[in-house]
């Protein structure tokens, strides 16, 4: 997959804030009424102490939730663990894990945030903006905001909100399990980022690519660390 180079890479807190505020006002916060066909879901997973990073793209086609090609990477960290930065320490192996792809997705998904985030431009914005692909953060905690908890019932959903601004979804994916927090990252509709993750959650709480994702960077992380 050809991805472009979109900045260099910070090394300071202040640098990579001005990165996002700059970069904030590129994110489109709505998309086509297309049907998504090609879906990436990303990952990361790292243990704590230790600076390298597992990454993992996971690309399904739709509906069958076919396995179309699946792409990783282990590297090292370049930023420190810094809440609210996470992007600048995670992105850099997640887009060389999409550079490898030979399949460019429809969209993604991302085990993260996008909008609903401190300064409005979490991983899933950051990815978007950088990739030039409808993006999706589907997190399974609150980074920020609140809001009530939707009916136990699959597919329903109550708004996520800070100060009174609507952030995202907290979203039922199975009834009777708690919620995903489902936020636009980049080129889509909150709307149509609801329905694509409820689309893919057919069988788990979490979307199948994101959840695939998730067990592929486990198994490597295993691997490293548990030969």
């Amino acid at each position: 997959m050809r991805v472009r180079s979109l900045h260099s890479w910070p090394t300071s807190y202040h640098e990579a804030v001005a990165v996002q505020n700059r970069l904030k006002s590129r994110l489109i916060l709505r998309g086509d009424r297309r049907k998504y066909r090609i879906i990436a879901g990303a990952d990361i997973s790292y243990d704590r102490g230790d600076d390298t990073l597992f990454a993992a793209v996971v690309v399904l086609r739709l509906p069958e939730m076919e396995i179309v090609e699946i792409s990783s990477v282990t590297s090292r960290a370049r930023f420190p663990y810094v809440p609210g930065l996470l992007s600048f320490r995670e992105a850099p192996p997640l887009i060389e894990a999409f550079r490898r792809l030979r399949t460019r997705p429809d969209a993604a998904i991302f085990d993260g945030h996008g909008v609903a985030h401190p300064r409005g431009f979490g991983l899933a914005s950051h990815l978007g903006v950088w990739l030039d692909l409808p993006t999706v953060g589907c997190a399974k905690s609150i980074l920020v905001g609140d809001g009530a908890e939707p009916r136990s019932t699959r597919g329903e959903w109550s708004p996520l909100r800070l100060k009174g601004k609507k952030l995202g979804a907290i979203l039922r994916t199975r009834a009777g399990v708690k919620p995903v927090y489902v936020s636009q990252g980049h080129r889509i509709g909150l709307p149509a980022a609801i329905r694509l993750v409820l689309e893919c959650a057919n069988r788990f709480r979490l979307p199948e690519p994101t959840r695939l994702a998730d067990r592929e960077v486990n198994r490597l992380r295993r691997a490293r660390f548990d030969p």
